[in-house]
C-alpha cells in the first residue's frame, strides 16, 4: 500500500464539538476516517488528545502524516498494523502525545485502505484474520438508547432520570427486522412520554425517575416483543461513597445499590445492565452477578473495563462480568482491541461494540463489529450519525443473504 497523500483535519462531531478526521489517497483510492468522543468517561480511559488541546494534536499528527507521505506499507493480515504502532510510537517518543483518538483514526484508515488493497471489505479484512475465511459471519443485535438521563441529558425543570440510558434490545434472526422493531419502539415512546426533546445520542429526555421509565419499557417489551435493559453509568452519580440520587433525592450506600440493581433486575426481569456500580468494584459486580446467575442477564463492563485487557483479565478472574462494552477509541490502539476481543472469545464474554455520545458520520464501527465478531452493537436508536452505521450492518446483511 503506497501512501500518496494523507491529510488531517478538525472537523465538528455530532454534539458540536471538535474531532479528528484524516483522509489517506493511495492507488487504489480515497479513505476517511474520523474519531467520536465520549461525555461519560471512565478514569482509565487513554487520553484523548495532547495535554494540551486537540490543537496541538492536530499540529503533530501533521507532522506525523509527513513522514508517511510516498512511503510504502505491505500489510497482509491485521497483525501486521504493527508497523504503523511502531511508527506512532517513536514518533510520540520524540515530539509528544497525539492522543488516543488520533491513534484510533490513523489504525481506521489504515485499515480501509488496506483492506482495499487486499480485496476485501473491511470486515471481511478483519474477520478472515481473527475467526478464518471459512468461519460463519455473526450479526450482531442493536442494544437502543430509548430514553436518556444522566450527564447525556439535559434536566427538564431541574429534574431528570440518574440512570443514563433506558434500552431496547429486539431477539431477532435479521437485523433489519431488529432495526424495525426498535424504532417503531422509539416512536411509541414519545407518545406515551409526550416528550419532543432528545438528548445527546436522540434518545427521548425526561424528567421522570427511573422506574417510572422502567414501567414505560416494559410496556414497550410487551407491545413489541424486546428486551429490555439499563446503562446505569454508575461512576456519573457516585459522590464520596454513596450513590447520590437526585431525582428523588436519596443516598445509597454501596450495600444499598447492589440490592437496588438485584431487585431492579428481577422486578423488570432485565435482560442488560452496564455499569452498576463504581469502577472500582469489582467485588460489588461479582455480588450482582452471582445473584442472577439462574437469569439470562447480561452484567457488563464499561467503566469498569474501559476496552483494556489487563482490566478485563481482572474482571475475569473476579468472576465479575459476562459482558463487556468494546470502544475502540477508548483504548485507543485496534491492535489493543483484537486482544480484548480473543480474551473474550476464549473465556466467553459478550462483546458489545459501542458507539459514543459524540459521534460522527463514519460508519467504520459497523464492520468493527461484524469483523471482531460482536455480539451486540449499541448505537442509539435514532439519528443520522447512528443510522448510517445501522445502514452498513444492513447492506452487509443484505450482501451476504443475496
Amino acid at each position: 500500500m503506497f501512501i500518496q497523500e494523507i491529510k488531517p483535519k478538525i472537523i465538528k462531531d455530532s454534539r458540536g464539538e471538535k474531532t479528528i478526521f484524516i483522509s489517506l489517497k493511495t492507488e487504489k483510492g480515497n479513505f476517511e476516517c474520523s474519531a467520536p468522543a465520549g461525555k461519560s468517561t471512565g478514569s482509565h480511559e487513554v487520553v484523548s488528545y495532547n495535554k494540551e488541546g486537540i490543537e496541538k494534536s492536530l499540529e503533530l499528527l501533521k507532522e506525523f502524516c509527513k513522514t508517511l507521505k510516498f512511503k510504502n506499507f505491505l500489510i497482509r493480515v491485521f497483525d501486521d498494523l504493527i508497523q504503523l504502532e511502531v511508527l506512532i510510537n517513536k514518533f510520540e517518543k520524540k515530539f509528544g502525545k497525539m492522543g488516543g483518538n488520533v491513534k484510533y483514526v490513523l489504525h481506521g484508515v489504515f485499515l480501509k485502505a488496506v483492506a482495499k488493497d487486499n480485496s476485501k471489505e473491511l470486515w471481511q479484512f478483519i474477520h478472515d484474520d481473527v475467526y478464518g475465511k471459512e468461519s460463519q459471519i455473526k450479526f450482531p443485535m442493536p442494544v437502543g438508547n430509548c430514553i436518556g438521563g444522566g450527564l447525556h441529558s439535559k434536566p427538564i425543570n431541574k429534574k431528570r432520570p440518574d440512570f443514563q440510558e433506558f434500552l431496547l434490545i429486539p431477539h431477532e434472526e435479521s437485523f433489519a427486522k431488529a432495526i424495525t422493531k426498535n424504532i417503531r419502539a422509539y416512536e411509541y415512546a414519545k407518545t406515551i412520554l409526550k416528550s419532543r426533546w432528545k438528548n445527546d445520542e436522540n434518545a427521548w429526555r425526561t424528567n421522570k425517575s427511573n422506574e417510572e421509565i422502567l414501567f414505560i419499557l416494559m410496556q414497550l417489551a410487551q407491545k413489541y416483543d424486546l428486551r429490555i435493559g439499563l446503562d446505569i453509568a454508575a461512576v456519573s452519580f457516585f459522590k464520596e461513597k454513596y450513590y447520590d440520587y437526585k431525582n428523588k433525592r436519596l443516598k445509597r450506600d454501596r450495600l444499598d445499590q447492589i440490592d437496588y440493581v438485584i431487585r431492579l433486575i428481577k422486578k423488570y426481569d432485565l435482560f442488560y445492565i452496564e455499569d452498576p456500580l463504581n469502577e472500582e468494584d469489582f467485588s460489588g459486580f461479582k455480588q450482582i452477578l452471582n445473584s442472577i446467575q439462574s437469569r439470562n442477564t447480561l452484567i457488563v463492563g464499561d467503566d469498569l473495563t474501559t476496552t483494556n485487557v489487563e482490566r478485563l483479565k481482572r474482571a475475569i478472574r473476579s468472576k465479575a462480568i459476562n459482558s463487556i462494552i468494546i470502544k475502540p477509541n477508548q483504548i485507543g490502539s485496534l491492535i489493543e482491541v483484537k486482544k480484548v476481543v480473543e480474551l473474550c472469545k476464549e473465556k466467553n464474554v459478550k462483546m458489545i461494540f459501542s458507539h459514543r455520545s459524540g459521534e460522527t458520520m463514519d460508519n467504520i464501527l459497523a464492520d468493527y463489529v461484524i469483523g471482531f465478531g460482536g455480539d451486540f452493537i449499541k448505537c442509539g436508536i435514532y439519528g443520522k450519525e447512528r443510522l448510517i452505521k445501522y445502514k452498513r450492518i444492513m447492506d452487509i446483511e443484505k450482501s451476504l443473504r443475496m
